[in-house]
């Protein structure tokens, strides 16, 4: 016991003093996959230690295979759960389709930023700074967008509509100096901001502001959205476009109204 406590929190301190090191020495995406080594280093030797650990307290390591089927009937007792996610936190970090430190888009609705990937669970830290703990399992079953896998730049469609008869090019001349007012906005060759007309609405021009951001307002696509409509409203009102509201119009068919008396 005493083999296997200790080597426990060697292996402990040691990924921890390795992950300072390579947050010091490296680049983010370069400590992401050498966390996944580290992780997985820390788990063989965990495994490691409880084999000598057992192996000095005279424990037959061949009567494991018994053990072995025990343990297989109890995974189909309850705990297929509990060897699902551990078995897709191997697969992760071999993979490394998932990293910390990616912001991330579950099937499931929740948005954040890798925190931690453990045996049983990742960590999603939220913009709102709430970490939620999320299987491993649904990382490898469902659907997962990751904003941040391989490039840091991304580009977002940001919605708006005026009303008909508005001049178009105002419109697109507001659009692009609301963009010019946001820093982290990219504007180079092939990635310049636009304003597109999207479609006709029922009371309106439906146009989108389409941009593309660096890492920074990559891993905030909310804020970043809302701080683009705060800016398009302004340079709409500035220059006197009109942002309509839902209007129906009701036509009344003229006629003579007939009264049917009942005699009683």
């Amino acid at each position: 016991m005493f083999i296997i406590t200790l080597t426990w929190w060697l292996s402990t301190l040691l990924e921890n003093k390795l992950v300072q090191f390579t947050h010091h020495h490296q680049t983010q995406t370069g400590n992401a996959h050498v966390y996944g080594f580290i992780r997985l280093g820390r788990y063989i030797v965990w495994m490691i230690s409880m084999m000598i650990g057992l192996n000095y307290l005279g424990f037959d390591l061949g009567s494991l295979a018994f053990i072995g089927g025990a343990f297989g009937i109890g995974i189909g007792l309850g705990l297929q759960n509990i060897f699902s996610n551990f078995a897709s936190g191997i697969i992760i970090l071999l993979e490394r389709t998932l990293k910390q430190g990616d912001f991330i888009d579950l099937q499931s609705g929740v948005m954040g930023r890798v925190s931690e990937i453990g045996m049983r669970y990742t960590r999603v830290t939220t913009n709102d700074n709430v970490d939620v703990i999320v299987p491993n399992s649904e990382f490898t079953t469902r659907r997962v967008i990751n904003w941040t896998m391989n490039n840091d730049t991304r580009r977002i469609h940001v919605p708006f509509g005026v009303a008909y008869g508005v001049d178009k090019n105002k419109v697109k001349e507001a659009g692009l100096a609301a963009a010019a007012q946001l820093t982290g906005i990219i504007n180079i060759k092939g990635k310049e901001p636009d304003v597109w007309l999207v479609r006709f609405g029922d009371s309106s021009l439906d146009f989108e502001l389409v941009v593309w951001l660096d890492r920074n307002l990559s891993v905030t696509p909310q804020i970043t959205q809302a701080k683009l409509l705060w800016l398009i409203e302004s340079e709409l009102r500035e220059r006197g476009l009109e942002i309509p509201f839902p209007q129906r119009d009701l036509h009344i068919r003229s006629g003579v109204l007939s009264v049917k008396h009942v005699d009683n």
